[in-house]
């Protein structure tokens, strides 16, 4: 696959999987388009291809209430979109997701820049820059070297022991001694999640009078949702 094609594909997962309905890529435009002031997300992918995103928003406003908090970052609401779009480049690691200014990616006459739009107004512009090597062959030796660029990069790992969901009403309702029954049995596996994905399933334990869980089975990435 040309890089082009792989721009747009990228382009097109993170557009179908952005928390916001009604997205979809409008075309690719010139960095000009973005506007000064845009708040910016970006991040960086190591693998058998090398590449930087970042995404321009017209609003950051959607934040909120996609990840249903008033102190909801859009880097955390955005992480599954840009793992979606990394999807494109095949194997490899998502760094995380960081604030701040990414001209050099919207600028560089390398990256290619897509509107996402609902048909009435641009959500935002989203530029893909693939590096000058991502044609030449990656042996396993180099792609080994090229994650160990990132094994300092800290993740964030979570332990789930299971969900439910309630009414606005059930959750003002809650007070000190309520029990919220879960959707997972006692002794059922729980789940490990990395960086909002899940990876692994455990058990708790105690270790030294605190909370562990010890993995019980790592997920192939077939079984790992997305």
């Amino acid at each position: 696959m040309s890089n082009l094609a792989l721009h747009a594909s990228a382009a097109d997962r993170l557009a179908a999987s952005l928390p916001v309905p009604g997205l979809a890529v409008t075309g690719a435009v010139g960095a000009g388009a973005v506007p000064e002031g845009a708040a910016i997300v970006s991040a960086s992918f190591v693998g058998a291809l090398t590449a930087d995103f970042a995404l321009a928003l017209a609003d950051a406003g959607f934040a909120a209430e996609a990840g249903g908090s008033p102190e909801a970052r859009a880097t955390a609401v955005l992480r599954p979109a840009f793992e979606r779009a990394a999807e494109a480049l095949r194997d490899g690691v998502l760094s995380d997701l960081t604030d701040g200014d990414a001209a050099g990616v919207l600028a560089d006459p390398d990256s290619a820049v897509f509107e996402i739009s609902d048909g009435a107004a641009p959500f935002g512009w989203f530029a893909v820059r693939i590096r000058e090597d991502a044609g030449a062959p990656v042996t396993p030796s180099a792609f080994i070297g090229r994650l160990g660029r990132i094994h300092d990069v800290e993740m964030a790992l979570t332990v789930e022991i299971g969900r439910t969901r309630m009414s606005v009403r059930d959750a003002l309702s809650m007070e000190p001694g309520k029990v919220i029954e879960l959707d997972r049995s006692a002794g059922a596996p729980v789940d490990v999640l990395l960086n909002g994905r899940k990876i692994a399933l455990g058990e708790v334990v105690v270790v030294d009078q605190d909370y562990g869980v010890r993995i019980t089975r790592i997920l192939d990435v077939a079984e790992a949702p997305r």
